[in-house]
Order: structure tokens, then sequence, then C-alpha cells
């Protein structure tokens, strides 16, 4: 299949920062049989509804045509359904083990691979936080939120625990 023959979907609304964009080019590189396991999915006007940035990465290494397996067809999905599959192509619905990783797995090609590994995986950073002096509190925050309306109605209880020593007054909006 030629390259060109497939469309960038305008409507993406995933993006990819450049380390990452680069680690994916490189594990199409070195992997490419995962294209093959995990194909691009594209509707019957040839625009990608999954595996847009495996696309642009396949255009940035020089690639012009493709093994047909690595593009799978979804002619048969309604609007709604390409929509919804743009989407949930993209959600991460589980979570890492990340004790199961760190006893089986490497750390550096996890991280090669594209995974975000907890710092604390780094021995030094272990360290850091284990040597670090845990202070008493010398005050303590109270955040309290409320509707724009009621400052006026607490503004005397407000004004009253403003005047004990030792308390600050802090006022943010959202």
């Amino acid at each position: 299949m030629k390259l060109n023959d497939i469309k960038s979907n305008p409507n993406n609304p995933r993006v990819i920062k450049d380390e990452k964009f680069e680690k994916l080019k490189k594990s199409i590189q070195e992997f490419p049989k995962m294209m093959k396991l995990r194909p691009m999915v594209i509707n019957a006007d040839s625009i990608v509804l999954g595996g847009n940035m495996r696309l642009k990465a396949l255009k940035e290494l020089g690639y012009k045509e493709i093994p047909d397996e690595w593009v799978k067809r979804a002619d048969e999905l309604t609007e709604d359904e390409q929509r919804r599959f743009i989407i949930v192509d993209n959600v991460g619905f589980g979570e890492h083990d990340w004790e199961m990783l760190s006893n089986e797995w490497n750390i550096d090609e996890l991280e090669e691979w594209g995974i975000d590994c907890p710092n604390a995986w780094n021995e030094n950073e272990k360290t850091k936080v284990e040597e670090k002096e845990i202070k008493p509190f010398s005050k303590t925050h109270i955040l309290l939120s409320f509707a724009p309306n009621k400052i006026l109605e607490l503004k005397p209880f407000l004004d009253e625990i403003l005047q004990i020593d030792g308390i600050d007054y802090e006022q943010s909006s959202n």
C-alpha cells in the first residue's frame, strides 16, 4: 500500500512530543513486526482513525510503501462510531503494575520503549528520599472553598480570625 494513499486525520486530538516521537520512530525501525500486530486503522476514505502518529513516523522515516497488513480498514463504522474509535483507541483504561515492572523488566528498556517510569526507580532518587530530613510542620494550612457570592457573608468571620496573632490569609479564585 502506498503511504501517500493514507491521509492523516485532521480531527485527531492526539499529539506527540519530540522525545516520544523519536522513540516511536526508533521503535518502528527496530520492531516493524509491531505494525502488523497493531495496524493503523483507516476508514473508507483512507483517513486514519487510529495510528496518526505511526503514519507521521513512517513518513519521516522515508517509507513510500508499506505492507497491506500494516493497515486495517474499518469501512463498516458509522460516523459516530468513527468519532468514538478515535478517542477510545487512545484511552489507557488500565494501569501499570509498577512493582511487577520494577522486578521483572529493565528500566532502561522500558523508558526506551516509551514508558514513563516513576523517579523512585532511579537509585539516586531513592537515596535522596531516604536521606531527606523530615521537619515538623510550623503551620497548618486550611483551604476553604465557596461560591464568590458567599464572601460578603463570611467576611466578618474571616476578619475576626485574622485578628489572631500568627494567622496569614491568602485568597485565590478559579
